[in-house]
């Protein structure tokens, strides 16, 4: 038996130190001690799973300071530009099509500003994260659309409309399910579609003129060179202020500004 005043000893017990012995140091458990590292980053695995994935979250602990502030501010001026292009449309057709490009366009950069302003979690980056990406295909098409509608014959209108928004919404498709696919895959998508209409250039001209032209292909070239900065991840000048993503959003921006251009010429 064992008397009611003595404990049995507990398994992995550690004996107490005496009056004479030194404090013991605190211990930190292995995991806690690799976060505690300073500097240093863990991509957890989340919602989206995957190297990608990871790599995003990583890097979004250190986000350049100018992050999301270039499409933020782009947002109001897209706003009011839209709403002019819908002022000056002469028939309903084009109020239409010009509401779906202003549209695209307000989604686009509000999404981005929302999503790169602050870091929101694996959940809230994974379902931003999406939306970022598909406005990307929404904007190719909303763009092609007032295009389209004002530029090219019936018959040409249609089918340019169908292969651009069945392509978009494959695209969307893609983003929404697989987020985690790889640059080198999703990248080249957004310029294949981005291209999609090269063959319809010659109606463009005809209709809108060679300077409204050179707007759609200047716009065209803008946003590929954007996109092999955003596939590559250079340059990257101040990855504390003004790293590659800045980059990238700046030539959207631009690029943007030249096809909206070519479409107050074309509405006009």
């Amino acid at each position: 038996m064992i008397a009611e005043d003595t404990e049995p000893p507990s398994r992995g017990r550690q004996p107490q130190p005496g009056p004479g012995d030194p404090p013991e140091s605190p211990r930190i458990p292995a995991m806690d001690a690799a976060a505690a590292a300073p500097g240093r980053l863990t991509a957890a695995t989340g919602p989206e799973g995957g190297p990608e994935g990871g790599a995003e979250r990583a890097a979004a602990a250190l986000k350049p300071r100018l992050r999301g502030w270039l499409h933020a501010g782009v947002f109001p001026l897209a706003l009011v530009g839209g709403i002019v292009l819908i002022a000056v449309s002469r028939t309903g057709a084009a109020v239409a099509a010009c509401s779906v490009y202003a549209v695209s366009a307000c989604l686009l950069f509000a999404t981005s500003a929302v999503y790169h302003r602050r870091t929101w979690g694996p959940r809230g980056e994974a379902v931003l994260r999406r939306l970022d990406h598909a406005n990307i295909f929404l904007i190719i098409a909303g763009t092609y659309t007032p295009l389209a509608v004002l530029l090219l014959p019936e018959g040409r209108q249609r089918v340019l409309l169908a292969v651009v928004w069945a392509g978009a919404l494959a695209g969307i498709a893609f983003r929404m399910l697989w987020i985690a696919a790889p640059r080198w895959l999703y990248t080249p998508c957004y310029i294949a579609l981005g291209w999609v209409a090269v063959f319809n250039l010659p109606d463009f001209a005809r209709t809108g003129g060679t300077g409204l032209v050179a707007l759609v292909i200047t716009g065209g070239l803008l946003y590929t060179a954007g996109a092999v900065v955003y596939g590559l991840k250079r340059p990257n000048p101040s990855p504390a202020w003004f790293g590659f993503h800045e980059v990238f959003h700046t030539l959207t921006i631009a690029a943007f500004s030249a096809h909206y251009t070519a479409i107050l010429l074309a509405a006009t």
